[in-house]
């Protein structure tokens, strides 16, 4: 599983005209499901943005996660984070789950973010959708569970 986690002042998702989800202050998650993906990379994903330090102390230096700042999550699938497009210029998405296996994934991310006490917001998955985002920093961190970077 892979994600791309940044720092927002607000982020929100529309979906044509309709919102379909939005925070204040908090992380954008743009997240990716993989082929060989299961519930515990769901978990440990969800582990993992809810205490990454990446918020500033009183000092201004990044130790505090969003449960300590008290921000939420607007977790927004992404598959072609698996892309790849180490050859050719098209990229191949065969490492991406397709929706049998993703949405479950996707969705067990965002119960597990909220069972730890983190506010979460969606986009809509598998929807076209246009994503607005204030960045604040800008800070924004890659992440995977098989540890490839």
């Amino acid at each position: 599983m892979r994600a791309v986690v940044q720092r927002a002042g607000s982020a929100s998702v529309r979906v044509g005209e309709r919102v379909a989800g939005a925070i204040e202050a908090g992380l954008l998650v743009l997240l990716g499901v993989g082929v060989d993906d299961d519930e515990r990379d769901a978990i440990a994903m969800a582990e993992k943005i809810a205490t990454l330090r990446i918020f500033p102390d009183d000092a201004g230096l990044m130790n505090r996660s969003v449960l300590d700042a008290g921000g939420a999550v607007l977790l927004v699938s992404q598959f072609t984070l698996h892309g790849d497009a180490r050859r050719g210029r098209r990229p191949s998405f065969v490492a991406a789950a397709k929706e049998p296996q993703a949405r479950p994934l996707y969705e067990r991310t965002g119960a597990s973010l909220a069972a730890l006490g983190v506010p979460v917001a969606y986009g809509e998955f598998g929807a076209h959708m246009d994503v607005e985002l204030v960045n604040d920093g800008p800070v924004a961190i890659l992440l995977d569970t098989k540890r490839l970077f």
